[in-house]
């Protein structure tokens, strides 16, 4: 293993502080490149499983709510939500990298998208506040993955929806073998190549290997209060697309 390599599996395996470090640094470097390569790496189909999320999300519940895009980014899911036809609330764009935000201003020329510097363990909102709330690809770099949930919890509505859209690990074995080799070794090189960033392509299939798979996740859904958790995986399983919600009385 490159030192790069083992930079990044020593900051996945760390949690806490040093891992909450890591991440804000790494996105906040790779802010400049982040979709160009979300894209690439992708083969664009990332475009595909976020529009999945969104019909998930079930905003039509409440169509001139607050909805939370959680780990935001580069706010491609607070943009595609606040231009959805009939969507007329606000969207409330939360990630502790401001460099990502930024990045992701130009896509929000409309006033229902709020871009919020905050961490996901610890949000300035109030109790049962927001509508519903949507994570891509942002609760595997939490510190602490079940406090980031009971945090979501705690701001949602009673009925109120959590959609997780976040990388899996490919269930069928022939297709597995391919996809580590291609997150091994081609994915860390065309990162390095594209963003400049010696370690954050490396620290990306690391923190989908540590990360529970689909089943986990949705037992732990259920255990921090979520109620109807169901889930699914997208494109034979690399990505995964869990649902929970928060009980209608409010529990």
């Amino acid at each position: 293993m490159t030192s790069t390599g083992v930079e990044a599996v020593a900051q996945v395996s760390a949690g806490g502080e040093e891992k909450r470090s890591y991440v804000r640094r790494i996105f906040s470097e790779i802010a400049p490149r982040y979709d160009l390569l979300n894209h690439l790496l992708s083969f664009n189909v990332d475009r595909r499983w976020r529009r999945a999320a969104l019909r998930a999300l079930d905003w039509q519940r409440d169509p001139s709510g607050v909805y939370l895009d959680l780990c935001a980014g580069t706010l491609d899911i607070a943009a595609l939500l606040s231009r959805e036809r009939g969507f007329s609330g606000l969207v409330l764009g939360a990630d502790f990298a401001e460099p990502m935000l930024r990045q992701g201003l130009g896509k929000c020329a409309q006033s229902r998208v709020v871009p919020l510097a905050a961490d996901a363990l610890s949000l300035p909102l109030a109790d049962s506040s927001a509508s519903g709330a949507i994570a891509a690809f942002g609760v595997r770099n939490l510190a602490d993955l079940d406090s980031g949930l009971r945090e979501v919890l705690r701001v949602l509505r009673p009925g109120g929806r959590f959609v997780i859209l976040e990388f899996s690990t490919p269930y069928l074995p022939v297709w597995r073998e391919l996809y580590r080799f291609y997150s091994r070794w081609v994915l860390p090189m065309v990162g390095r190549v594209v963003s400049g960033h010696p370690t954050a392509y490396s620290y990306l299939p690391e923190s989908v290997r540590r990360f529970p798979d689909g089943a986990e996740l949705a037992r732990r859904l259920a255990a921090v209060g979520y109620e109807n958790v169901h889930w699914r995986p997208l494109s034979g399983g690399i990505a995964a697309l869990h649902v929970g919600q928060r009980s209608e009385r409010g529990g």
